[in-house]
């Protein structure tokens, strides 16, 4: 049988030399939500992980198993990682390669943009290392004035490679690429790339527990988008979507719903899911968030059954989808309705495979299905095996 997060908790804490009630003080859980959690009979979230990471003094991806190396490999060598590694080694230094025309550089960006955005993550990957190397050999070689679009592509690079990092489970190559991508936007007029800098490390910090520090970087970026553009309304919509997610995870559930409400006021006169600076932020968006916020913070049972009644738009990121039917399975699980949690699993698979594949929710969420059902049934041990692993 796998070990599910529950189980790794109980390995740490043993060698902490932690009591289930010490470790429950420390990360301020209850003794009764710390015991559920280790026998598998509770899910742990994201936030009961980043606590008990914190009092135990591992990396949450420690807990969690992250990356999931046999998964990956089931579909070949994953191209692209350990030539990305050197590249974020080297750091100022990145060795530069020959650029092609301004134009095919664009191209290549919107191939590995259309590759995220498709739950193809993988082939984006495969094409990010010798991006970056190219748009450093174009800014080399640009002249004054046109070297700051370089910059833009650049840090539109290192914006969809956090994306690539965190989706295949290597989220600590993520603070790496964050630092690089802090230095591209210092180089470039357009404040968008600095503000999705920060709202990417209030992610980060947000995995660690860090959510009062995450929440300063979202307000910093809130108020660096003053104007009234589309790409401004764009970031100020994502960057509340962002606040609300964080002050759910603070259990701040006022908050969260405060940003909930300004989100929905700026996405109300859109009429799709905007593409702008890759934020993914429209109306059908504002409504998974609100999900989530719901499930991170307030009620799981209105978050199921509001998340089950959505209709996501056609436009919206097989990802972003996915990632909405994950935490449709956690709500309806922690509601005690393990069948349909199961159905949410599979509606996340159809639409995001590659992504739903590889996200710690679905393993969890699948082991606290298996524990709540009497008998594991034909459906749960097919979508156990095609996960690639064991209940």
């Amino acid at each position: 049988m796998d070990q599910h997060v529950g189980q790794a908790i109980a390995s740490e804490r043993k060698i902490a030399g932690l009591s289930q009630r010490q470790l429950a003080t420390r990360a301020r859980y209850s003794l009764s939500m710390v015991k559920a959690v280790e026998q598998g009979r509770e899910v742990a979230s994201p936030g009961f992980i980043a606590a008990v990471a914190n009092a135990l003094h591992v990396d949450p991806d420690r807990l969690q198993g992250t990356p999931y190396l046999d998964t990956l490999a089931e579909d070949g060598p994953l191209e692209g990682l350990a030539e990305l590694r050197a590249v974020l080694a080297e750091g100022a230094y990145v060795q530069p390669l020959e650029p092609p025309s301004r134009a095919e550089l664009r191209s290549e960006l919107v191939a590995v943009e259309t590759a995220l955005h498709n739950d193809r993550t993988r082939r984006a990957m495969a094409l990010l290392p010798t991006l970056i190397r190219q748009l450093y050999g174009a800014i080399a070689q640009s002249s004054d004035s046109d070297r700051a679009e370089a910059y833009e592509l650049l840090c539109a690079t290192y914006v969809a490679a956090e994306n690539a990092c965190c989706r295949l489970g290597y989220s600590s190559l993520t603070a790496l690429v964050l630092d690089r991508l802090d230095w591209a936007a210092s180089h470039v007029d357009d404040p968008g790339y600095a503000v999705r800098s920060l709202m990417k490390r209030s992610r980060l910090l947000m995995a660690h527990g860090s959510t009062d520090v995450a929440l300063s970087l979202v307000n910093r970026g809130l108020e660096m988008v003053p104007g009234d553009s589309e790409g401004e309304r764009a970031l100020r919509g994502y960057g509340t979507l962002r606040g609300a997610i964080v002050a759910a995870r603070g259990l701040r559930l006022d908050l969260a719903e405060d940003y909930i409400t300004q989100a929905r006021v700026i996405a109300r006169p859109m009429k799709r899911e905007s593409n702008l600076y890759t934020t993914d932020f429209g109306p059908g968006n504002v409504e998974i968030h609100a999900c989530a916020v719901e499930l991170e913070a307030g009620d799981p049972s209105k978050a199921a059954k509001d998340g089950a009644a959505l209709h996501l738009p056609a436009d919206m990121a097989a990802p972003r989808a996915g990632h909405h039917w994950q935490d449709n399975a956690r709500a309806w699980l922690m509601s005690g309705k393990p069948d349909k949690a199961l159905i949410a699993l599979n509606k996340a698979r159809a639409v995001a495979p590659q992504q739903t594949r590889l996200h710690p929710s679905v393993r969890e969420t699948l082991h606290g299905i298996a524990a709540a059902q009497r008998r594991q049934s034909d459906s749960l041990l097919g979508f156990a095996s095609w996960l690639g692993t064991s209940l």
